[in-house]
């Protein structure tokens, strides 16, 4: 994995090389004025340090920080709400408010407004917890013999636990020493809101709470979390299952929810339910992708238009990236009760007000019930296990569990909507789809340092092949309510052992004999929606856009794509972490795992979606044997990301059969002979490998969208470009089951326009059919565009119910648009798995005949 250190360096290397090139492109820039906001000051603790340190250059001091601010603080919506998570949810409230601040090419005022922030980095930085050795000993376990358990047990002076403490001592401390009456004469067109001066009351009150004083919040919270009445889980001896076969809760879930959704196909169709054979009806599963709340909000209007419609009864498995897997959680929870519309009347009563408004957010941490409901996960984390880290992706999951899993009237909180686990309940009698929930671990391998130039790397093979081999890559995790799994690991855990130590494949205990209870969802939906934790290059993604159209833009862009292999292995904001569980496996994992993931105690784990925005992986593991996808996709610029034809390469380095080779939105140039020659550079045998082939395809195409962008248009294999086709509201690919013969052979799969082409759904080797819905414009929907709507940016989070309305109209326009498409598909692959059902009892029962005439003769001869 990357070292913090790494982050500092990369990004001084990118400045330097930057302002040696562009120095002359600054002064121009100081002339251009913006309205900027205050909230914009904290767009990020590391982006403003970085700030401090180029005001501190000696050359360049002024312009380089106006140059900069032009390029991160940027007057637009979703880069204000990015602030607000990058930077500290609280400390951007602190100093949020709608007065513009006139821009300045001096930056003096700046250094003022640095004292600002500085004094509230106590609350505002990352709580990063310093780590602390554990002794590992041996203790008595069920089933295990005595020494085969790990004991640990925490020193309450110590560790994790202590480095909190004293955070929050420090922070509180900050607060009370600010004089609030003199912060306006500092900086003179800075108003702060009345709330702010309530600020050092609160973290008081915390303190206090968090304390584990005698009759505290903090004791109360832990003496309750090692009964095994309130969390049987602490009980239980849990061992790492090593297998790349589902688990055993699975394959049992599976044989529940055919029988439902052999009701519900039979009713979705129209056709008696006495005809229907469960052999015959499809394994449909339904995904959404990441987008924050644009996405929990769309993705829950598309799954009650196909819950209305009977389809989503037929769904077996629904998978979620970002806010598609808070979707999840609130729909499995007391709040969403298991029905969309009710979620939906959930969400307008709670996500009017920002995550992070912090008289709301500090109410709740502070006040009875919801202290106790919010805070248990932290204490339990950080109290449990020495060497626990709380980081600002912890803290944003309380957030987002304090406005999302708090009812409104604040007081019906329900602690079992706190654990994955729990969610079995709505699972056992298969009246539900089982959910998988993702994310990721960036894998950065450490590429020594060659003494050849670089351009003689470039230019010999070898150089590029070591260079591709150490390319870095994405681990996946899932977590169902069973289990939690790596498929590159090819091991899990049950999921109500996540967040206990792990050695040799058996879970520690404490010297009581009990382990810590399951790690709480609100640290999950941190995990699950931390897109902060991007590479710079995902962050230079979501902000080119909006610096296009800056005076020596072309100049930045070149240098951010030349340097793009090093701006996307560096993390300006570490993820969050769980306990490692592989520990001590290296000998009984596969080979290809990545060996770095064997020296650390803890798993860094974030938002899946930078790797893929749509959770198809999942749902193409053996075992799951999807016959029909939906994807519902909110992601931002859905076009050209076009996160279906990521896909590809997973399926063909894994040898998927059935995967509809080149689904996704079509591009400007692209001829079968080049799609055929990106399927063959995934072909590998490990993801390392797959990894660095795909990185020398992704630089080809970088070389010819510069060819493309100066007018000239390769021709490839004598062919001329081909006009770019559009996608529609809904869109239908259909794979092969047979393999591909020959590298130069194009892509078997094609986009189903029309239904006369749904024959090709209903052939003997079709594959996987996958149904694929963009969040588009509709003209049925006027004056709602995800696209240039502001509150509709993945950033925004705050969205009234007047957004949500609009929102949930385009989602259900979108719908109908695609709904008798998605019912004739359905049908046409029911009709298939049946044919081929009654042609193999045909040729058993031919086989039969022929051995009963071999054994008895021919009596009418």
């Amino acid at each position: 994995m990357y070292a913090p250190g790494d982050t500092l360096q990369g990004w001084s290397t990118l400045k330097s090389s930057f302002a040696d090139r562009e120095a002359d492109r600054f002064s121009a820039v100081d002339q251009v004025h913006d309205d900027v906001e205050p909230g914009d000051l904290c767009f990020s603790w590391f982006y403003f340090e970085d700030l401090k340190i180029w005001s501190t250059s000696p050359s360049h001091s002024g312009r380089r920080l106006s140059m900069s601010r032009q390029l991160l603080l940027s007057r637009q919506t979703h880069l204000r709400a990015a602030a607000l998570l990058i930077g500290g949810s609280l400390a951007y409230s602190t100093l949020s408010h709608r007065k513009p601040i006139t821009n300045d090419s001096g930056g003096k005022p700046w250094a003022a407004k640095s004292q600002i922030i500085t004094q509230q980095r106590a609350f505002a930085d990352e709580a990063k917890i310093s780590d602390a050795d554990s002794e590992v000993v041996s203790a008595v376990a069920t089933d295990l013999k005595d020494d085969d358990v790990p004991l640990f047990d925490a020193d309450p002076d110590s560790g994790a636990w202590a480095s909190l403490s004293a955070r929050l001592s420090d922070a509180q401390s900050a607060l009370s020493a600010t004089k609030w009456s003199k912060v306006g004469e500092t900086v003179s067109d800075l108003i702060l809101p009345n709330w702010a001066s309530d600020l050092p009351g609160y973290f008081a009150k915390l303190q206090r709470e968090l304390e584990m004083a005698s009759g505290s919040l903090a004791e109360e919270i832990w003496q309750e979390a090692q009964d095994p009445l309130l969390n049987p889980e602490i009980s239980r001896i849990a061992q790492v299952r090593i297998s790349r076969e589902l688990c055993t809760e699975e394959k049992l879930f599976q044989q529940r929810r055919k029988a439902y959704t052999t009701r519900a196909l039979a009713k979705y169709l129209e056709i008696p339910e006495q005809d229907v054979e469960p052999e015959d009806v499809p394994t449909i599963a339904m995904c959404g992708s990441g987008g924050g709340l644009r996405a929990l909000v769309a993705g829950t209007s598309s799954y009650l238009s196909a819950q209305e419609g009977g389809l989503y009864d037929c769904v077996t498995y629904t998978a979620g990236v970002s806010g598609s897997c808070w979707l999840q959680a609130l729909y499995y929870s007391t709040l969403g009760k298991q029905n969309y519309a009710t979620l939906l009347t959930h969400l307008k009563q709670r996500i009017g007000t920002h995550i992070a408004y912090p008289p709301a957010a500090l109410s709740l941490l502070t006040a009875a019930p919801t202290n106790k409901f919010l805070l248990s996960g932290i204490v339990e984390k950080v109290k449990g296990n020495p060497t626990a880290d709380f980081g600002l992706v912890d803290a944003y999951g309380v957030l987002l569990a304090a406005r999302l899993f708090v009812p409104r009237g604040e007081l019906g909180v329900d602690d079992r909507n706190l654990k994955l686990s729990n969610q079995q309940e709505y699972l056992k009698d298969g009246a539900h789809p089982l959910p998988i929930y993702t994310a990721v671990r960036h894998e950065i391998p450490i590429i020594e340092e060659v003494s050849s130039p670089e351009s003689t790397q470039q230019a010999d093979p070898q150089a590029k092949k070591e260079k591709a081999r150490k390319e870095s890559w994405f681990q996946w995790f899932e977590s169902t309510p069973y289990e939690f799994w790596s498929e590159e690991l090819e091991a899990g855990i049950p999921s109500w052992s996540v967040g206990r130590q792990f050695q040799n494949g058996i879970g520690s205990v404490r010297e009581n004999g009990y382990s810590v209870p399951e790690l709480r969802i609100p640290f999950m939906l941190g995990i699950w929606g931390s897109a902060f934790c991007a590479t710079l290059s995902h962050y230079y993604k979501e902000i080119r856009p909006i610096v296009k159209g800056l005076f020596g833009f072309g100049g930045i862009d070149d240098l951010v794509e030349e340097r793009n292999d090093e701006l996307v292995k560096v993390h300006p904001i570490e993820p969050a972490s769980i306990p490692n569980y592989v520990l001590g496996l290296e000998k009984q994992l596969p080979p290809t795992a990545a060996k770095s993931i064997f020296a650390s105690n803890q798993l860094e784990l974030a938002d899946a979606g930078m790797s893929n925005n749509l959770p198809i992986y999942p749902l193409l593991r053996p075992g799951r044997d999807a016959d029909i996808i939906i994807a519902f996709d909110a992601s931002a610029d859905i076009k050209n990301e076009n996160w279906l034809s990521v896909a590809d390469g997973y399926a063909r380095q894994r040898g998927i059969k059935g995967w509809p080779l080149g689904a996704g939105w079509p591009k400007n140039g692209t001829p079968n002979a080049t799609a055929a020659k990106e399927l063959d550079a995934a072909e590998a045998v490990s993801p390392q490998q797959a990894a660095g082939k795909i990185a020398d395809a992704r630089e080809s195409r970088r070389e010819s969208a510069k060819s493309q962008s100066r007018g000239t248009q390769p021709d490839i294999d004598g062919q001329s470009p081909k006009q770019e086709l559009e996608l529609g509201y809904c869109n239908v690919w259909v794979g092969t089951s047979l393999e591909r013969s020959t590298s130069s052979e194009p892509p078997p799969s094609k986009l189903l326009t029309d239904p006369s082409h749904d024959w090709e759904l209903m052939d003997p080797n079709a594959g996987i059919a996958v149904i694929y819905f963009p969040f588009l414009p509709n003209p049925e929907v006027e004056g709602v565009n995800p696209n240039t709507s502001d509150y509709m940016s993945t950033w925004n989070f705050i969205y009234t119910p007047e957004d949500i309305d609009k929102v949930v109209a385009l989602a259900r326009a979108n719908f109908r648009a695609g709904e008798e498409q998605v019912k004739r598909t359905v049908r046409a692959v029911y009709t298939r798995k049946k044919e081929k059902r009654l042609e193999r009892e045909r040729r058993a029962k031919m086989r039969k005949w022929g051995r009963h005439l071999k054994e008895s003769g021919d009596h009418f001869r």
